[in-house]
């Protein structure tokens, strides 16, 4: 470095170091006209380290003035930004009511969820049997549920019961029970293979479809005018109830009692469950041949529940050797998570209004779960049932799910709340000008 070089830094050196032994203020100077103390600004302007500036004292009434502000600022600041909405400290935060943030965002309250049933009905003879389903709540809001050899309905508008049907022991008892989309048809699955389809506002036996299974139907599910069947055989069968030759198509894929069927509300995929531990998933536009098959679980599927808010999203349940909720994703048949429940699961149902799942189980608790969906928190435990709660139904409005254990009682739980109201959509903005058309 040449001597030049060095004499400019020593230089530069010597000013920067003058300059802050004289006390000038070198903060750098942000105007912020919310934040600054004018009368203060006026005061540090005529006057000079604490002195009197000649120029700008030249009366008694600015004397007066500048004593006056020198009285007020005790002569001890040393900046012109006087900040009158100092930032709070964080203790000052911990230690507020929050109120800026609640109004900025509210909290939304928590739901009670009641932990006892709101009614429970006797239910006599009903079958101890895992791999069943005897238990539908229909869209005209009525509660099918099979007791032994006889089906009744219970109206929840009026809380009155009635028999539908009473089978005889050589085709006895009822297997399954399933309502169709209009609240009104109702199928029911027999010991003795036969499938039965019923109206339920003349209390009439419409047809009786024969050759779908070799041995007892356990399964039933509705897509818009077929009627889908599992049995004990292990066959998948779709009826078509509006034709004389009722069986269209018949899917092979489980090698032991089909217990679970659930169709999409698209009506585009089943999932089936079985006691061979197997899902599979079935795509309508794929003739007989599944999508997916699933072998994750290791004991018997029977709870399988379709997302209302993701359609591709399908949860099932493991029986007593698994105890497990597992998740997939209909479109690839990944398994999205598993979950160990603890015990057997026996049914699962989605709220309509939230995302949550609602689980039922066997020993030890006999309890329903419900769960926070995806983190899969417990949001609480019903408990009430003192024998494992094999089936589940949600009513029409989404808000109550009855559950039917093996200790023979029917409950009802007000678990999913009331639905919200559904805001009105706020209306567009009317395009300038557009009573005219065209503008010149």
């Amino acid at each position: 470095m040449d001597a030049g070089s060095i004499t400019s830094s020593a230089t530069v050196q010597k000013s920067f170091l003058q300059r802050k032994s004289s006390g000038e203020n070198l903060d750098r100077f942000i105007p912020n006209r919310s934040a600054m103390d004018f009368d203060y600004a006026h005061y540090m302007l005529t006057t000079k380290n604490g002195k009197e500036n000649p120029i700008a004292a030249s009366s008694p009434s600015r004397e007066a003035y500048r004593k006056h502000l020198a009285e007020t600022f005790n002569m001890n600041r040393s900046r012109i930004l006087a900040f009158k909405n100092k930032p709070p400290t964080p203790a000052d935060t911990v230690l507020s009511d929050c109120s800026s943030v609640q109004h900025a965002k509210p909290v939304k309250a928590r739901r009670h969820i009641p932990q006892t049933s709101e009614k429970t009905l006797d239910a006599p003879d009903l079958l101890d049997d895992y791999y069943l389903n005897l238990l539908d709540w229909g869209s005209s809001n009525v509660l099918a549920i099979a007791l032994g050899s006889t089906v009744y309905l219970w109206d929840a508008a009026d809380g009155n019961t009635s028999e539908l049907v009473t089978v005889d022991d050589e085709t006895g008892p009822v297997t399954s029970v399933k309502w169709a989309p209009d609240g009104r048809h109702i199928s029911i699955g027999l010991n003795n293979s036969d499938v039965q389809l019923w109206d339920t506002t003349s209390n009439k036996l419409l047809r009786t479809m024969r050759g779908c299974h070799q041995s007892r139907v356990g399964s039933l599910d509705w897509n818009n005018h077929i009627l889908t069947t599992g049995g004990m055989d292990g066959r998948i069968v779709n009826n078509d109830v509006r034709i004389r030759s009722h069986i269209v198509e018949t899917y092979s894929g489980h090698h032991q009692e089909v217990c679970g069927l659930k169709w999409s509300a698209s009506g585009q995929h089943l999932a089936s469950g079985g006691n061979d531990n197997l899902v599979h998933i079935w795509d309508r536009s794929m003739a007989t041949q599944y999508l997916h098959r699933l072998e994750d679980h290791t004991a018997a599927v029977k709870a399988l529940a379709w997302c209302p808010f993701q359609s591709n999203l399908l949860a099932s349940g493991g029986g007593g050797g698994d105890k497990c909720i597992k998740f997939w994703n209909a479109h690839t048949g990944a398994c999205l998570n598993s979950v160990d429940t603890g015990s057997q699961v026996c049914a699962l149902l989605w709220n309509n209004n939230e995302r949550e799942l609602l689980s039922s189980h066997g020993f030890s608790q006999n309890q329903l779960t419900l769960w926070k969906y995806p983190s899969m928190v417990k949001m609480g435990e019903l408990t009430g049932h003192t024998s494992r709660v094999l089936f589940m139904a949600q009513s029409p409005d989404g808000c109550t799910v009855a559950s039917a254990a093996g200790d023979e009682t029917l409950r009802f739980w007000n678990v999913f709340g009331s639905p919200e109201v559904a805001k009105a959509a706020p209306k567009a903005a009317a395009e300038p000008f557009a009573h005219l058309n065209r503008i010149r």
